[in-house]
């Protein structure tokens, strides 16, 4: 087992861009890579270019027919085919969009790989956890679903039990939809209410098939959750499920759309409540899985001020080279916000909340809360089917 983490990156994820005045501004990954290029934790790394993924590979998840429909608008945006879910306002089209949809999924894969092989013990690919793509169409800003990807190729290598653990404040649709009827992998999934976002689903009574029973975990958060609430349901869910299902691969999705600032949820989490989850879900891969991680990005749209932050402390985890939370940013790296985008940078590695104080569910719980109501919901739903007490 090497002991070097891996970083999975190649500059050209960056041209997977919809457009001038869609959310998902590819400028978040270049300044996430440059933000842990100015801390050098790059230095820490084996940062690894993998190939694209390739046809036989796509087609572990997405139905041929949709990855022709991918292709034929890669070459023509034009003709883009909407029952596909292709240039919609979403998904728009544009030129080269099979190959770069291709190579992020490959970044994904080639993580999987490499920690499954043991040439890291852990990798990161923040350009990844594209989670709404579903078997035949693109969804939410997802052409090709790498997470799901990566856990069906780690099936392919020989993994009988993988778990998926998914913060981003949407759902993890797609990926659960993939193993929907597969005991052989968990999906976990903590996320704003479907009653109020994107996709509507995600209810803590979605739990998997027949064949599947309690392969699905859904904690269903209030909108206006905030740090104290989200780790409170975070650590009242995960960790009991983890060590039941032992899963022998982590693989976690890290969408930084929690955060109080971005523009398109609801919910009231911090960057510095967003890394206490990163650390846990490390150290839960050492405690479940002898520390195969394998973390991906995800979503997050307030691209200067929140997500470079929040994926650099990421890395910086993965790495085994924690960043402080107070610790100031580079000034080299603030200038270079400001040439970009014109926004001024933040000072600092932490929204101020650091420690982030919070309340077990082993101290007992209120029934009129609206916090506890979604844990107990989540706990009700799918604890008996594990042999779990809820």
């Amino acid at each position: 087992m090497s002991g070097r983490a891996q970083l999975m990156w190649d500059e050209a994820v960056t041209g997977y861009d919809f457009g001038p005045d869609h959310p998902m501004d590819p400028v978040r990954l270049a300044l996430t890579r440059s933000l842990v290029s100015a801390f050098g934790l790059d230095r820490e790394m084996d940062v690894v270019s993998a190939k694209p993924a390739g046809e036989s590979t796509l087609r572990l998840v997405h139905r041929e027919d949709y990855v022709a429909a991918v292709k034929a608008a890669s070459a023509d945006p034009g003709g883009a085919d909407g029952s596909y879910g292709l240039g919609t306002m979403d998904d728009p089209a544009f030129a080269g969009m099979h190959e770069v949809s291709a190579l992020i999924a490959g970044q994904s894969v080639g993580a999987a790989e490499a920690v499954w092989r043991g040439d890291a013990l852990h990798a990161v690919n923040f350009a990844g956890g594209l989670h709404h793509a579903m078997p035949g169409g693109a969804s939410g800003f997802c052409i090709y679903n790498d997470a799901s990807l990566a856990i069906a190729r780690l099936l392919e290598l020989g993994a009988e039990r993988v778990a998926y653990v998914d913060v981003d404040v949407h759902h993890g649709d797609g990926v659960q939809a993939a193993f929907w009827e597969d005991p052989r992998v968990l999906t976990i999934s903590l996320h704003e209410h479907p009653r109020t976002l994107f996709p509507q689903t995600g209810w803590p009574e979605e739990t998997g098939a027949d064949s599947a029973e309690g392969s699905a975990v859904n904690v269903a958060l209030p909108a206006g959750t905030g740090d104290a609430g989200w780790l409170r349901a975070f650590h009242s869910v995960v960790p009991e499920v983890l060590a039941e299902f032992r899963p022998q691969v982590l693989v976690t999705q890290h969408g930084a759309d929690t955060h109080f600032e971005d523009p398109l949820a609801h919910l009231a989490v911090s960057l510095d409540a967003q890394r206490a989850v990163q650390v846990a879900l490390h150290d839960l891969a050492h405690e479940h899985a002898e520390g195969r991680w394998v973390a991906l990005g995800g979503g997050g749209y307030a691209v200067v001020d929140v997500v470079p932050r929040s994926w650099t402390h990421l890395v910086g985890i993965v790495a085994g080279r924690e960043i402080a939370p107070e610790t100031m940013i580079p000034e080299e790296w603030r200038q270079q916000v400001f040439a970009r985008t014109r926004q001024l940078a933040p000072v600092r590695m932490t929204d101020g909340r650091w420690p982030v104080e919070w309340a077990g569910w082993e101290a007992g719980y209120d029934p009129a809360d609206r916090l506890d109501q979604a844990v107990l919901a989540a706990r009700k739903a799918v604890f008996p089917l594990r042999g779990l007490l809820p």
